[in-house]
């Protein structure tokens, strides 16, 4: 495999980028003319002495805006680990820099404008959890890397690379033309990684979870529901748990992602919008499509539906299960289970209701084995794919209980554990194991849903908890902030860096120039502070109840009737996405 390079200098002039290689032996440089947008190799003594220099990690690549083109470029990384002598890393930090020298070119328009597309690309650079290794394929299983042909590993990382996963890779679209400059290309993966030196019995491996989100139909929560027209569910993340002991590697793959038909829920105000099933739309055509790729990537599908039974979620649920029994595909098989019914009261032991009715299914799918010699063992034969409303709380909670299951036959196979012994028993590992599928749980969730996932007391510490439920609570409201008043911003940004949206500076009239009414944010000001200050009068509480209990009141009832009239206008409250029309999101 040709890997990318990895120590890099960023050479700048007035005229031209110079992205010099520094790995032993290499002489080529990457020069990017800031003028013509021309990209081509040079060597080191064409770089000029004038020019200011400084070290970098890696190019993400380029985008066009406004002013025009763009360089991004990774300033900072932290190693995450060591993936079979393979350095692991995570772009900490990133810089944008602009190939025009000056903006005396851009009307005042134009101006405010390319400064809102600035903002919305380093909002996406800001989010947690871009990867990438620089001699390491991370955007695909080992299973998957193991069934290659030997061209395929003579290919770079950005050709060989699962485009589902490569965030970056509209970005590097000019340089991926160019067979020649790939190895200054570096493939990011978003999503989730942690690595761990673990010990059972005095025997040590490392344990590995990777998280890998897919860029096709990616967003945010309300704004990207379901599938669209070619089979792409929102939220789709492939996760794989990894094992590597004595020079034998195990995996185990799960994925998840949105129900998928043709459905919506757009915010509203309302704390739970009701979902919305397209009544036009061709759903068995896209649900079709996205299982027919399923099965060809991983095998047999076991559909672990989590969605409640009853309520807004039961449409949703029963236009699920309708469509597997007319697909009638003997590669798929359906399993609904109520999360919420079946766990009321905090009796979250009940999940081992779901485990025991899939046993013996994952135990027919199996894992990927591969000994030291480099002999495959056993391959896995097909994949979990979970899902609730959000593919993030009660997904991830059984994903970590089937990868678990799976953990423990994978570590008796390969001796770690004695015969009779339980991972639940091994307490240092179990703490290092839950954490961590919490940790994956809390990323995924920030990504989706700007916030930290709810559920997590349970899966760090096996049990729900009261304080659990007070931090869900708290992550509750700030989704419905988030969700309401601040998604519009976030799912713009995600389209701008994927290239569903594309800046087309002659465009006639910019799509940022919507106005918004001023009670856009004047009544939703209005209510907090009414709020905030009808809790300050309780907390204030003095010897006069009764002035106390008249400011109570008069807050009270501003902050109740600010909050009625949002309600009642539902809709104009709502900070919608501008970029993309409404019926590509849909």
């Amino acid at each position: 495999m040709a890997a990318a390079y990895e120590q890099l200098k960023l050479h700048i002039t007035p005229e031209k980028f110079y992205v010099e290689a520094c790995d032993d032996g290499a002489d080529e440089v990457l020069t990017i003319d800031r003028v013509s947008t021309e990209v081509t190799l040079a060597v080191k003594n064409d770089v000029p002495p004038s020019a200011v220099t400084r070290p970098i990690f890696g190019i993400l690549g380029t985008i066009h805006l406004v002013a025009g083109n763009y360089l991004v470029v990774i300033t900072k990384k932290m190693k995450v680990g060591e993936f079979f002598n393979h350095a692991i890393w995570k772009a900490t930090d990133f810089d944008v820099l602009s190939y025009k020298k000056t903006m005396l070119h851009l009307t005042d328009i134009q101006l405010q404008d390319n400064k809102t597309f600035l903002a919305m690309l380093n909002h996406v650079l800001s989010m947690d959890g871009f990867y990438f290794s620089t001699t390491y394929d991370l955007t695909h299983t080992l299973q998957r890397l193991s069934n290659t042909s030997p061209e395929f590993q003579e290919m770079s990382l950005l050709e060989r690379a699962d485009q589902r996963f490569v965030w970056n890779g509209h970005l590097l679209r000019e340089l991926s033309a160019q067979p020649e400059v790939h190895r200054f290309a570096l493939p990011v993966l978003h999503g989730f990684i942690t690595m761990h030196s673990c010990s059972i019995n005095g025997k040590y491996f490392d344990w590995i979870l990777i998280s890998r989100r897919s860029c096709f139909r990616a967003g945010v929560r309300y704004y990207v529901r379901g599938i669209d027209s070619e089979g792409h569910a929102a939220n789709f993340i492939e996760t794989e748990q990894i094992v590597h002991y004595n020079g034998n590697r195990a995996s185990f793959v799960q994925t998840r992602g949105s129900i998928p038909i043709f459905w919506s829920q757009r915010p509203n105000l309302k704390y739970k919008p009701q979902p919305q099933i397209n009544k036009v739309a061709n759903h068995m055509d896209g649900f079709q499509r996205h299982f027919d790729s399923q099965v060809i990537i991983y095998g047999k599908q076991v559909i672990i539906n989590l969605v409640n039974h009853k309520g807004s979620e039961k449409p949703l649920e029963q236009a699920f299960a309708k469509m597997v029994s007319s697909l009638g595909s003997g590669m798929i098989r359906y399993i609904a289970f109520d999360f919420h019914k079946e766990c009321k009261n905090m009796r979250w032991d009940r999940l081992s209701i779901l485990l025991d009715q899939v046993a013996e299914m994952q135990d027919e799918l199996s894992y990927f084995l591969v000994d030291s010699a480099g002999k495959v063992v056993t391959n896995q034969e097909g994949v979990f794919r979970s899902n609730c409303m959000d593919c993030l709380d009660r997904t991830n909670v059984i994903q970590s209980l089937l990868a678990r299951r799976s953990l423990q036959a994978q570590l008796q196979r390969l001796g770690v554990l004695h015969v009779g012994q339980k991972l639940e028993e091994q307490d240092e590992f179990e703490k290092t194991y839950k954490n961590a599928w919490a940790d994956n749980a809390n990323a995924c969730a920030k990504q989706y849903a700007g916030t930290g996932a709810l559920k997590t007391d349970f899966t760090r510490t096996g049990k729900r908890t009261r304080l659990g439920l007070i931090m869900d609570g708290c992550n509750s409201l700030l989704r419905y902030y988030k969700n309401n008043f601040s998604d519009g911003f976030r799912q713009d940004s995600i389209d701008l860096f994927l290239g569903n949206y594309s800046v087309d500076e002659l465009e006639s009239h910019s799509p940022l120039s919507v106005p918004r009414d001023w009670k856009f944010l004047a009544l939703p000001i209005i209510m907090v502070v009414a709020f905030s200050m009808c809790i300050i009068c309780l907390l204030m509480a003095g010897d006069t109840w009764t002035e106390t209990l008249a400011y109570v009141l008069f807050w009270g009832v501003a902050s109740i009737g600010t909050f009625f009239i949002i309600l009642y206008n539902g809709k104009d409250f709502v900070d919608a996405p501008k970029l993309v029309q409404k019926e590509k999101i849909d």
